[in-house]
């Protein structure tokens, strides 16, 4: 495996940074190009979970993947979270469709894979890559840009639709443009074929994010497969018990765990 740190220019020439995960050829296989996870970390928009990075991304390689893991726009970084989060990723995508023959993937096999905040990342991406306004706006296509898939789990889809009230300081990050705080708003019948996992019992991002984005998807005929485990609470990322953080043992969840099998059956009946 080859892993490498990159620094890409999104649409508005702002450089972020990518961590890419490529597995070597080791030999004739049957189908040499492989598919793409573009992992998009949670973290309240203003960290990027460690737990739902780099152990995603592996955990695709283990696959026959190759991933990558994104460092998207954050508060505290210069300018708006967006329009420049959701620019990141489809500057990603580009990127490794232009090089595709050099990673040695499928440019029809991109998954986007968001957890969390990077759930409302993937999704507003999403809306921005199939946008007439947004193409015309950043000088982009719309096949160029657009995942072939993609993942939510426990995504926040509306920013009012959480379990605790924004600090007052805070307040003045939430964008004012409705379309960008419920992604859900923005769903039309070109938005990807979705995957969406989550807890009923999520005390952070309420399940009813789920709830609605599966119904925008319903509504405009986008296929769409959904997984609402009773139990999980919030950030359980893959559920295994290496990844369990101080104090937090009910992050080992075999049963929530499943999504990722789940999610690899769905890709898989998908494709």
């Amino acid at each position: 495996m080859k892993i490498e740190d990159k620094t890409l220019t999104n649409f508005n020439g702002r450089e972020f940074k990518i961590h890419t995960y490529t597995l070597g050829d080791i030999g004739d296989l049957v189908t040499a190009k492989r598919p793409l996870a573009v992992v998009i970390p949670g973290g309240s928009f203003d960290h990027l979970s460690k737990r739902e990075g780099e152990p995603v991304a592996l955990a695709f390689n283990n696959r026959g993947f190759n991933s990558v893991v994104m460092d998207y726009n954050l508060v505290q970084d210069d300018g708006d979270i967006y329009p420049d989060a959701g620019l990141d990723v489809l500057a990603t995508i580009k990127y490794y469709r232009e090089h595709a023959a050099d990673y040695q993937i499928d440019p029809e096999k991109i998954v986007t894979i968001g957890f969390s905040a990077g759930g409302h990342v993937a999704s507003i991406a999403n809306d921005f890559a199939t946008s007439s306004k947004y193409q015309a706006r950043y000088n982009f296509a719309c096949q160029d840009v657009v995942p072939n898939k993609t993942i939510l789990g426990y995504p926040l889809i509306d920013v009012n639709k959480i379990g605790f009230d924004v600090p007052d300081d805070e307040e003045s990050m939430v964008p004012e443009d409705k379309y960008l705080q419920d992604s859900a708003l923005s769903v039309t019948r070109e938005t990807p074929a979705t995957f969406i996992f989550h807890a009923w019992d999520d005390p952070v991002v309420l399940v009813t994010n789920t709830l609605e984005y599966a119904a925008a998807l319903h509504a405009q005929s986008v296929p769409c497969e959904v997984h609402l485990f009773n139990r999980g609470g919030h950030g359980f990322s893959l559920a295994r018990g290496d990844m369990v953080t101080k104090g937090r043992e009910w992050q080992e969840n075999p049963h929530a765990g499943h999504w990722f099998d789940l999610a690899q059956e769905w890709l898989t009946s998908e494709w």
